[in-house]
């Protein structure tokens, strides 16, 4: 991993892994004040939120967010449609700000994007769509600046609003994060795709030809899901997984650590097993053979299983995969079926954390001083799969000497994507350089 992050820092196409620059110099301090806005664009659905920030010492006084569902027309409608859309729910959202939200005289509401798709970006509010991702397909828009196009369509609604800043949701939490915690340096996303991002110095960055930050250091978006190496254990059922799938070469990591794809190869080696050992009796179980029928979320709740019969997995193998009458001692096979997919997927999450802690020297103790390093994790998977999580630190441990385990912290950081936006808004205000 850290061969690739040196790779990918060296050139645009040096690396499988992208190492895309973020343009954010300047993480939030904690100093923001102010009312600022943010729009969370990741999905089928997206997120509108807005922020009173108390400056030093008071943080976020008052918050408030409101969620939408984006109809599947218009996912591949035209960008017009979309951001249309999105900009009138905005509107509406403005609309119902309360008294204790303050917007001193004469000012310009501010708005952070997140917009978790592949973005060529080219400012720190600016940046051209590379192509669509999880459903969409919205051909006008490829290849245009989508603040260019959020700002036009909130132009058509009579909304006054400045984008200052445009961010992937990995870049968000890592801004979350830091806002609470000045020792927070990478953030990594678990959840049905995966991601991490982290700073770095702009003197470790030669494909860097932009002006320096003050910080002089740079936020950078690894897109570490496409992280590939021969050194990954990758098995028949991963290389048939990824050739089957709809990007067959690419997100090779993310498709063996991720939540989109762990329930997957469960299922994928229970065929097998059903094919070629009969282990569900003399026929393939017909549910079985249906791809991504047994979710990640299921495959947890089998995981986690304490009861003595083991009841969670029986019930599950009969209502997702309609094989009724399992013996204990099946079910147990189950069980430790989960818990290798998932012990290889948390473990080789945690070397990827490595990676990125050994690339930033913080893996070695500096001249008898021990510096504290939090690593601020969000997603489902994380959240939600407790043996996922607690395996993916136990290993950050055992890999790192005592003592500088004691110094590396992961720390769950809850929705920190949109807040981030909203606080990378405020870091990158237009109005500081008129204070």
């Amino acid at each position: 991993m850290t061969v690739e992050m040196h790779a990918g820092l060296a050139s645009e196409a040096g690396s499988k892994l992208k190492m895309l620059i973020s343009h954010v110099g300047n993480l939030p301090t904690g100093n923001e004040k102010g009312l600022f806005y943010a729009l969370d664009l990741g999905g089928t659905n997206f997120r509108v939120l807005r922020v009173q920030l108390g400056g030093k010492g008071d943080g976020i006084l008052h918050q408030e967010f409101a969620e939408v569902s984006i109809p599947p027309h218009l996912m591949i409608q035209t960008s017009d449609a979309l951001f249309d859309y999105i900009a009138a729910e905005l509107a509406k959202f403005v609309a119902q700000e309360g008294p204790e939200f303050n917007l001193p005289h004469g000012r310009t509401r501010e708005l952070g994007f997140t917009f978790s798709f592949p973005v060529m970006q080219s400012s720190i509010n600016s940046g051209t769509l590379v192509r669509w991702t999880k459903g969409f397909s919205i051909a006008d828009a490829v290849g245009q600046d989508v603040v260019a196009e959020l700002t036009r369509a909130m132009k058509r609604q009579g909304l006054d609003m400045y984008v200052s800043a445009l961010v992937n949701d990995t870049v968000g939490t890592l801004a979350g994060g830091r806002y609470t915690n000045k020792d927070v340096v990478a953030a990594v996303i678990l959840g049905t795709g995966t991601n991490a991002a982290y700073v770095e110095s702009v003197q470790a960055i030669p494909k860097w030809h932009g002006p320096l930050p003050d910080s002089g250091e740079m936020v950078i978006n690894m897109e570490w899901g496409n992280f590939v190496s021969s050194h990954l254990p990758l098995t028949d059922y991963d290389h048939a997984l990824d050739v089957e799938s709809l990007n067959p070469g690419e997100q090779v990591f993310e498709k063996i650590i991720s939540g989109m794809y762990l329930g997957e190869i469960v299922r994928r080696i229970l065929h097998r097993m059903a094919e070629e050992a009969a282990f569900f009796g003399d026929t393939v179980p017909p549910k079985l053979e249906v791809p991504f029928i047994l979710r990640t979320p299921d495959m947890s709740a089998m995981h986690h299983d304490t009861s003595s019969d083991l009841k969670v997995v029986g019930n599950k193998l009969r209502q997702i995969l309609e094989i009724s009458n399992t013996s204990l001692k099946m079910r147990k096979v189950v069980i430790e079926l989960c818990n290798i997919v998932a012990t290889r997927g948390a473990r080789l999450a945690a070397a990827g954390i490595l990676g990125i802690l050994k690339k930033t020297g913080r893996d070695t103790v500096k001249n008898g001083e021990y510096e504290r390093t939090v690593i601020a994790l969000d997603g489902g998977l994380y959240e939600h799969y407790t043996e996922y999580s607690k395996c993916l630190e136990n290993t950050l441990n055992e890999l790192l000497e005592e003592e500088v385990s004691k110094n590396i912290v992961v720390e769950h950081s809850n929705d920190g994507s949109g807040i981030g936006a909203a606080l990378l808004a405020a870091s990158h205000s237009r109005h500081l350089e008129m204070e």
